[in-house]
Order: structure tokens, then C-alpha cells, then sequence
């Protein structure tokens, strides 16, 4: 672990990673991990430990069963997952952060009894539902309508690379409760809709990586959703996709941390015991440097989640820092894997070692949770350009 060094952390946060470490590398060896990238699987007794051990309860107050935890805890406990495995943070991020975090922000009661608390015991898994065909970086314009009906809610529409969905009990879903208003974000609710309801179709969508938590397609096809699963006001939730957003960014900066470590971990390893030319292969100038370029990466992409994070339990306004650290540890993160494979050559390209995982696991980074390019755009409007 050549960058997991513990400066400015807490004794209990050393603790917490430790553990967080021994319990991935019990619950989801290797092995497994190369499993479940093959055929699509899912890390249930992974996700059932982390369960076990409490740790889904981080983010949440005690009076739930929660830890109390702040935000360099959460950026902690997804760097150490998504060391061991990018997936691993996904699963968590998915349920916890960004669809129950939602409910815990509701100004429902019975939401956060009936469906939080389950989640926060393993019983019940979340995720989130927004993007859609025509509205990936344009999220204010989705076209998901719920109509109402008597107590009830109708939804039709479509969600499209919705994380996970394929194994979720509930979606937290984005859809539009009053589609004449303006601007259109303004006519926005979220609902708690069952999986399993009738007219709810979930089909999976191929990808190049991230096999674990693939991505899915949602139809819903006059989906009747109870009114009491309504969460938050109604036409009222883009402040609270807003707020989720902004966590969403440094959650994905600490997972391209922890995923860029493991590239350089990987790389060097193999560098050190490859022989070429009578030397291990590190010892060349060439290969040295970009084992180093390497570090740089992933150092500051921890660098610039952890500050972040402290901003944010901080109280201070990061919402240009969260941009910044998704931009910088997803790009390095990508750099990374990309380095990595070069300096493995031939072996880095073959399904027998890890790096090629890595590589196409990173990917995803810079695209998802709003593209750097978007990242960007809030920036500049901060800025003031």
C-alpha cells in the first residue's frame, strides 16, 4: 500500500480503515473479485459484512442506528473500498450515499423508519434514479412524469444508467410532478418507488467496465407509487439533488483515490520482479519515472479529496472544491490504470492480471456523476465567467 500513509487522521480513523480492510479482504478475495467482474456478479456477503459490521450506518445519526459519522470518515471508508475493488465503493455509494442520504433529509418520519433504518441494517437496498436517455448532464430536463391520482402517484417515463438498480428493493426516482412550470426544475419531485411493483422493468446495459454494479435501463409503465412515498415537498427536490450532488462529487473523488492507489501498487509490484536485460524492469529510467508520474497522481488525488472533505465538515462552501476533486481524482485515476498498463505492456492487456480491470473500471470516472466537462462549467459560473 504505497500511498496509504495516515497523516491528519484520527486514532479511531486509523482504526476504522484497518477494519475496513481486513473486512474486504476477508469478505471479497481476489478471487472472487475476478469472479464477479466476469460474470456480472453482485458482492452480496461483502456487502452483507459491511452490513454486519455497522458501516452502512456511518453517514447517519445515532438515533437511527447510525455512527455520527462526518465527511472525511465517508471519504475514508470509500478511498479503502475502492482501494480493494472500484465496485465495492459503488455498492456502497449507491445505496447509502446517494439514495439514503435522501431519505434522511425527507421531512418524513415514517420514510426514514420504515425504509432508512432497514437500509442501514443490510435488510434493504436503494438507488438512485435520474439520468435518462435525453437527460444525462442536462438534468433539468427529464421527462418522467408522475401524475396524480387520488392518493396516489402514476409515473411513466424512462431511467437510463441507473447504477445497480438490478438488485435494488427501492428507488429513490427523480420525476417531474408539474411539467407546465418554469423554469422546469422548479415542478421536480422525488418518490420511494418498489422494484417490483407492477409495471416497473429493469433491463441491464452492457458496458466496458464496472461489470460488478453494472448499469441499468428503468421502464415504468403506469406505475402506481403510494402518496406517502412521496419524499420531501412535492415539486420540491432540486435543492435536495442539489446538495446530494455536491456530496456525490467528493464520494466519487475518494473512490478514483483508492482505485488510483491500487494502479500504482499493481504496477510497481510487477516492475520490481519483471526481468529484462538482466534487471527488474524498475530500475530502467523510463519505467521509474512513470512509476513516479504514477504517484504524483494518486497522492493528489487524495490530497485534494481530503481537503475537500474537511471543508465540508467544516461547514464552508465547497462547491467548487467538489468539482475540482471529482475532475482531479478521476482524471488521475484513469492516468493511473492508463500508466499502468503501459508499464506492464502485454501482461497489463491480458485478462490474467488485474491492471486491465483497473483500467477499464477507471473509465467511468471522468464520465459519471456529471462529466468533467460539466465539472467544469460549474467552475467557471462560480468563477464568475
Amino acid at each position: 500500500m504505497p500511498l496509504f500513509n495516515d497523516f491528519g487522521f484520527t486514532d479511531e480513523q486509523k482504526m476504522m480503515r484497518q477494519s475496513l480492510l481486513k473486512l474486504a479482504e476477508r469478505a471479497l478475495p481476489p478471487a472472487k473479485i475476478r469472479e464477479l467482474d466476469r460474470t456480472d456478479g453482485w458482492p452480496t456477503e461483502a456487502y452483507r459484512a459491511l452490513a454486519k459490521d455497522g458501516w452502512l450506518g456511518l453517514p447517519y445519526p445515532t438515533e437511527y442506528g447510525g455512527l455520527g459519522g462526518g465527511y472525511k470518515d465517508i471519504a475514508i471508508l470509500l478511498e479503502t473500498l475502492s482501494y480493494h475493488y472500484a465496485c465495492f465503493g459503488t455498492t456502497y455509494m449507491t445505496s447509502v450515499i446517494y439514495a439514503g442520504l435522501q431519505l434522511l433529509h425527507s421531512d418524513s418520519e415514517g420514510l426514514r423508519q420504515d425504509y432508512m433504518v432497514p437500509m442501514i441494517k443490510g435488510d434493504l437496498y436503494l438507488a438512485f434514479a435520474l439520468t435518462e436517455p435525453q437527460t444525462g448532464s442536462d438534468a433539468a430536463s427529464i421527462k418522467t412524469y408522475a401524475r396524480a391520482d387520488g392518493p396516489d402517484y402514476v409515473v411513466n417515463g424512462q431511467k437510463w444508467f441507473i447504477t445497480s438498480a438490478h438488485v435494488a428493493d427501492y428507488l429513490v426516482l427523480v420525476v417531474k410532478t408539474d411539467p407546465d412550470v418554469r423554469p422546469a426544475h422548479s415542478g421536480f419531485s422525488m418518490l420511494l418507488v418498489d422494484t417490483r411493483a407492477p409495471g416497473v422493468s429493469i433491463k441491464p446495459i452492457e458496458t466496458m467496465g464496472r461489470h460488478t454494479t453494472h448499469t441499468n435501463q428503468i421502464f415504468f409503465d403506469n406505475v402506481r407509487v403510494p402518496g406517502r412515498n412521496l419524499i420531501g415537498a412535492k415539486n420540491g427536490a432540486w435543492k435536495a439533488l442539489m446538495r446530494g450532488l455536491n456530496l456525490e462529487r467528493m464520494c466519487i473523488a475518494a473512490c478514483g483515490a483508492g482505485n488510483a492507489q491500487k494502479a500504482v501498487e499493481i504496477a510497481q509490484d510487477y516492475a520490481t520482479q519483471r526481468i529484462q536485460f538482466g534487471q527488474p524492469i524498475s530500475r530502467f529510467q523510463v519505467i521509474a519515472h512513470k512509476l513516479a508520474d504514477m504517484r504524483i497522481k494518486a497522492e493528489m488525488a487524495r490530497l485534494v479529496t481530503y481537503r475537500t472533505a474537511e471543508m465540508m465538515d467544516a461547514g464552508a462552501d465547497a462547491r467548487m472544491e467538489t468539482a475540482i476533486a471529482k475532475i482531479v481524482a478521476t482524471d488521475n485515476d484513469f492516468e493511473c490504470a492508463h500508466i499502468g498498463m503501459q508499464v506492464m505492456g502485454g501482461a497489463g492487456y491480458s485478462m490474467e492480471h488485474d491492471m486491465q480491470r483497473l483500467f477499464r473500471d477507471s473509465r467511468l470516472g471522468p464520465i459519471g456523476g456529471g462529466s468533467n466537462e460539466i465539472q467544469r462549467n460549474i467552475i467557471t459560473k462560480l468563477m464568475g465567467l
